[in-house]
């Protein structure tokens, strides 16, 4: 098999029913560029015979390359790994759910032979999906762009192309709580949008519920911006100065002879609210050690079980 131009990644997890449209549009929207391409396919610890599948699938057609993970290690991991093995010029990220539809990749191309670097797609269009999530992720990635200095589109996600040049600049970053997405836009590069409709989830439930929300949300935060840190400093400035105020508002009271014993139990409200803020600050300082200590550990992103035989 020569050296592909176009690789495509997709990360898996109990997605048995979606892995056959997914291979067949691929295939058909690949094959329409006339230049060698490959599917990287990272398992990320099916239980549902997603596995086997992609073995027969690397059996039945040398382009696809089936990364077959030991265990679950979430999504953006998953991701990485299929950025690790990619040996394409340019690499296309997609949900193997089809809710992004094989068929923008071309459309990403076209913008590439263009010129530009990091091809994002944009949904203009959401089918499937709740009000709940839809106003959540609006009201996240405009509150990330207010804290941080780095520009991510709204009403995007992973599905993009990336120039090797990129891919090799993201490869190189060893954090280990990603956001890739964020990542893509810090690294720089000519980038541009491509607007599409995101479908339903065309099998299957969503794997990716709340709490991984939320857990990407956080290192999104804390991986792109020392906000929490600075609110902490202006919260603490900002008790200092009410704790002033309330020195002098005391004294007057005292002056006046106003002040009795039901101040006492404000006191100990008062005293209750500053050790419910520095509990607060010390779980913000909590998240950057955490993060920290898994930095220092060094331990492996993933590890592959299996993994395909290069060329």
């Amino acid at each position: 098999m020569s050296k592909p131009v176009y690789t495509v990644i997709a990360p898996i997890y109990n997605e048995i029913e979606n892995i056959p449209h997914l291979y067949e549009r691929v295939t058909e929207v690949m094959n329409q560029t006339g230049q060698p391409w490959e599917l990287v396919l990272v398992d990320d610890g099916s239980k549902d015979g997603s596995t086997d599948a992609l073995r027969e699938l690397g059996k039945q057609d040398e382009r696809v390359r089936p990364v077959i993970f030991a265990r679950n290690f979430g999504h953006q991991i998953a991701v990485t790994a299929g950025m690790d093995y990619a040996r394409g010029d340019a690499v296309v990220v997609i949900d193997a759910d089809l809710q992004d539809p094989p068929e923008v990749i071309l459309e990403l191309i076209e913008k590439w032979k263009e010129g530009y670097q990091v091809v994002y797609a944009v949904r203009s269009e959401r089918e499937g999906e709740s009000w709940f999530k839809l106003t959540t992720a609006s009201m996240f990635y405009k509150f990330i762009q207010k804290i941080t200095d780095v520009h991510i589109p709204l009403n995007t996600g992973d599905f993009r192309l990336l120039d090797r040049k990129v891919l090799d600049v993201m490869n190189k970053m060893p954090e280990r709580n990603r956001f890739l997405r964020g990542m893509s836009s810090w690294a720089g590069f000519k980038q541009v949008g491509v607007e599409y409709k995101r479908h339903a989830r065309f099998a299957g439930e969503t794997h990716y519920p709340l709490k991984n929300m939320i857990k990407l949300a956080l290192n999104a935060i804390t991986g792109f911006s020392y906000w929490p840190l600075q609110l902490l400093t202006r919260g603490g400035v900002g008790l200092v100065i009410l704790s002033v105020l309330l020195v002098i508002l005391y004294l007057i009271l005292a002056l006046l002879g106003k002040v009795d014993l039901t101040y006492v139990l404000a006191t100990w409200l008062t005293l209750i609210f500053l050790a419910g803020i520095l509990l607060i600050g010390m779980g913000i300082l909590g998240e950057y050690l955490g993060r920290i200590y898994d930095e220092a550990k060094g331990r492996p992103l993933y590890i592959v079980a299996e993994g395909p035989e290069d060329d």
